[in-house]
């Protein structure tokens, strides 16, 4: 017995001794599967026109293993200080991607690094010599530049890549929308006075926080956010395409913003631009696109005051060369360019596109490459919607996303249907006429006219003043919320400030309430206004709780980055739309006193 044991015992121990060397073949192997060195890096910053970063790191290594090993992941980043401020990430190389992108892993285990795993689709020979070059573009907040006139800015990046090995040399080179007129780089390593610098050797896990304070010789580069961009493309009967582009922006200037720069579409004409309740604004668009780009300047009536909001739609018109007929049928195939040429940050995007009457979809293939799109069938009509998040200039490495294609039927007939339609309308209601004009006429009693309860133009006006002197109050607060998270105000004095504009907030509530259940007395179409009035206010009340209660799940991380932004870009969008009702409803106030 004690024999068997003793075997059973070496038995076991052999195997362990086994496993355990195969562990450490993989480790080596591992091990070796890294060895290579990074020869040179190109980190390239670009200021783009509404203020967003894209910072560009292309990196050569050349590797240093034994024929066959390959590198299937890669490692990059930079100070954590910027981690919140990272909206996108691409690995590529050329028009092609080079690998899937994780977003915030440990760096090494090493603290105070944001950082991503490229994982590669194809892994990269780092045999003894081998070359590999491959490019990592991100996309930061426009919250890293701060603007202390029109032209003057000062810009907070990282100087430099935080990489796991160093690198023999870094090149730094800095784009804006303008040319400088001076420029003053301020980093650990010294100051520069103009846009390109580089390193030699670039240490490994660095981290080097800078500032550029520059000065641009125009206004090309305005700070505001695109929250939202909707296009609108309608096809009608005789092939002729017209386009709406609809924007959201809010503006991120201590000044006001007098005008700003969008791309169109290739080749759009009869171009013009209108507020958000349809007028025409009285300068026409200006063309100022060069290299290639369909680039418009769009001159406000009133310039966008500091850290607000609007809405305005621009209007064009598109030739027919963006439909093809297709052969042996009255089939036709739409191709349209997406997001191509985006030299600004879009944080939600769609495009729309409306078919004539009586057309019918002959696929979805080139609908279906988008991996985002709602398709609406009315009863003579369908329409298409591609739905995006986060549009920048990276939508060019996804050429085959950025085009869609769409292929209907369309039965030249249809043409002749709206027309046919009113003349059965008009001879319906011709007849109907005629029948009652031939009936015995009753004798006609006199209407009694209703007594309508008008109120005075002076309780009209005191309640406009005061409920716009609300709107004021509240959007101060929002303003001094968001000056003090980003520490540019003292604790002390934002709790004297917001006391004060509670109070005088509480005294408009008051005042305002009174004159209400004046109008609601009245009756008519100021009971009617009042009750709009309450529903759009309550829609504010519930979305601003929904919105700090998913602000809470995510800072308990039951929410992640990506629903949350989903989620904020809902509210805010409800919460725009019960703003704009609002305003619609004091408008028509206004009107009565006229």
């Amino acid at each position: 017995m004690r024999k068997t044991a003793l075997t059973f015992i070496v038995f076991s121990a052999a195997m362990l001794i086994l496993i355990s060397a195969s562990f450490n073949i993989k480790t080596v192997e591992a091990t070796d599967s890294a060895n290579y060195r990074i020869e040179h890096v190109d980190h390239t910053i670009e200021v783009m026109r509404n203020g967003y970063i894209l910072i560009n790191d292309t990196i050569r290594i050349v590797g240093n293993a034994s024929a066959g090993t390959v590198l299937d992941g890669f490692h990059i980043g930079f100070p954590y200080k910027y981690g919140a401020h990272v909206l996108h990430c691409v690995a590529y190389n050329g028009s092609d991607i080079v690998g899937d992108v994780k977003f915030n892993v440990p760096l090494d285990n090493r603290m105070g690094f944001y950082a991503i795993e490229i994982d590669f689709l194809q892994p990269l020979d780092v045999s003894n010599g081998a070359e590999n070059v491959f490019s990592v573009g991100f996309i930061l907040s426009n919250n890293l530049l701060n603007a202390s006139s029109s032209t003057q800015y000062v810009l907070d990046f990282p100087a430099y890549p935080s990489l796991t090995k160093p690198a023999s040399s870094c090149n730094v080179t800095m784009f804006f929308p303008d040319s400088l007129a001076n420029i003053t780089i301020t980093k650990d390593d010294g100051a520069v006075n103009v846009s390109t610098y580089e390193i030699a050797p670039l240490p490994e896990f660095t981290v080097m926080p800078a500032t550029a304070d520059f000065t641009l010789t125009s206004d090309k580069l305005r700070v505001f956010s695109v929250n939202e961009l909707t296009r609108e493309i309608t096809v009608n009967e005789a092939g002729e395409m017209s386009g709406a582009d609809s924007y959201y922006i809010t503006s991120k200037e201590p000044q006001t913003i007098a005008a700003i720069e969008i791309i169109l579409p290739a080749n759009a004409s009869v171009i013009s631009a209108h507020d958000q309740f349809g007028r025409k604004f009285a300068q026409a668009p200006t063309f100022v696109g060069n290299g290639g780009v369909n680039l418009y300047r769009i001159a406000f009536p009133l310039s966008l005051e500091s850290y607000k909001s609007t809405r305005f739609t621009v209007k064009y018109s598109l030739p027919s060369w963006y439909i093809s007929a297709l052969d042996g049928s009255n089939g036709f195939n739409v191709t349209l360019p997406l997001f191509l040429q985006m030299d600004y940050y879009i944080e939600s995007a769609s495009v729309k596109v409306t078919l004539p009457e009586g057309a019918r979809l002959l696929n979805l293939e080139g609908v279906i490459a988008t991996n985002a799109y709602s398709l609406t069938r009315n009863i003579f009509q369908e329409s298409i919607t591609i739905n995006r998040q986060g549009v920048s200039c990276l939508e060019n490495l996804y050429p085959a996303q950025n085009i869609l294609q769409i292929a209907y039927e369309y039965n030249p007939l249809w043409m002749s249907f709206r027309p046919t339609l009113w003349v059965l309308t008009l001879s319906v209601i011709g007849c109907a006429i005629a029948a009652v004009w031939k009936r015995p006429r009753a004798p006609l009693t006199a209407p009694v006219p209703a007594i309508a309860v008008k109120l005075r133009s002076e309780d009209i006006k005191a309640f406009l003043d005061s409920y716009e002197d609300k709107r004021k109050t509240i959007l101060e607060m929002d303003n001094l919320e968001a000056l003090v998270k980003k520490g540019k105000i003292p604790r002390r004095r934002y709790k004297v400030r917001r006391k004060t504009l509670e109070i005088h907030l509480d005294t408009l509530t008051r005042s305002s309430a009174e004159i209400k259940e004046k109008m609601r007395a009245a009756g008519g179409k100021f009971a009617d206004l009042m009750r709009q009035l309450e529903v759009a206010e309550t829609e504010i009340n519930e979305v601003e709780a929904n919105i700090k209660s998913i602000e809470a799940r995510h800072s308990r991380g039951e929410l992640s980055l990506e629903a949350y932004r989903k989620l904020l870009a809902d509210y805010q969008h409800r919460k725009e739309a019960a703003n704009t009702t609002i305003s619609g409803i004091l408008l028509r106030l206004r009107e009565e006193l006229r």
